[in-house]
C-alpha cells in the first residue's frame, strides 16, 4: 500500500482509476488550475520591468498536487489561455496580451513555468514530496532552471546586468521562503491523509 502510495500525487488517489470519468476530473482539474493561476499572477508587487506575486507558489503546489502530466497540461492551458488574449498573465492586459506580451520581457519565465512544473511534478510523482527536504531540493532546482531562462530571455531585451539586477535577485529570497512555505504544506497534507487512512 505504501509503495502504491509514493508514486501517486495527491489528487490521483481521490481520481476515478481509468475510464472517461478520470478525463472529465483532470480536464476540470486543469481548468481550476489556470483560474488559480490566474489570481496568483493578479496577487503582485511592482518591481522593475518584472513583477512578484505568488504565482510561482502557485505552480509548486499545482504541480505537487496534480503530478507531472497534469501539471504540464495545465501550464500549456494556462498559456494557450494567454496566447489566445485571454488577460490571465500579470499586468494584462495593461502591458498587452497575447503573443505580443508573451514576447516580452515576460517571456522567459512563462516557458520556464512549463519547465519548473515538469520537474517539481516528476518528484512528486516520485513520492518526494512526502519528504519535506527532498521536495524542498526539488522545488529550489526547478525554481533556479525557471529564473536562468528567465534570465536568458530578458537578457537578450535588457542586458545581462540589468536582467540579473531585475529578473533574477528580487527573486531569490521570495522564492525560497515560497519554496519552504511548498516543501511544508505538501508533506504536512501526506501526513493528514495517512493519518485519516487507518
Amino acid at each position: 500500500m505504501a509503495t502504491a502510495l509514493t508514486s501517486r500525487s495527491l489528487v490521483s488517489t481521490a481520481l476515478p482509476q481509468s475510464g472517461t470519468g478520470r478525463t472529465v476530473a483532470q480536464i476540470m482539474l486543469a481548468v481550476a488550475g489556470t483560474l488559480l493561476l490566474t489570481v496568483s499572477a493578479k496577487a503582485k508587487v511592482v518591481f522593475g520591468p518584472v513583477d512578484l506575486s505568488l504565482q510561482t507558489l502557485a505552480i509548486f503546489l499545482i504541480a505537487a498536487a496534480f503530478g507531472m502530466r497534469l501539471a504540464v497540461a495545465t501550464l500549456v492551458l494556462y498559456l494557450a489561455q494567454g496566447a489566445m488574449g485571454l488577460p490571465v498573465f500579470q499586468s494584462t492586459p495593461e502591458k498587452g496580451i497575447g503573443i505580443a506580451y508573451m514576447l516580452g520581457t515576460t517571456g522567459g519565465y512563462l516557458a520556464g513555468f512549463v519547465v519548473m512544473a515538469a520537474i517539481v511534478g516528476w518528484a512528486a510523482d516520485r513520492g518526494w514530496d512526502r519528504n519535506p527536504f527532498k521536495f524542498f531540493g526539488a522545488i529550489v532546482v526547478a525554481d533556479v532552471v525557471m529564473l536562468a531562462m528567465g534570465f536568458a530571455w530578458l537578457a537578450l531585451l535588457i542586458g545581462a546586468e540589468q536582467s540579473w539586477q531585475f529578473g533574477v535577485v528580487p527573486f531569490i529570497v521570495p522564492d525560497l521562503i515560497k519554496a519552504a512555505l511548498a516543501a511544508s504544506i505538501v508533506p504536512a497534507i501526506w501526513g493528514l491523509i495517512a493519518k485519516f487512512s487507518r
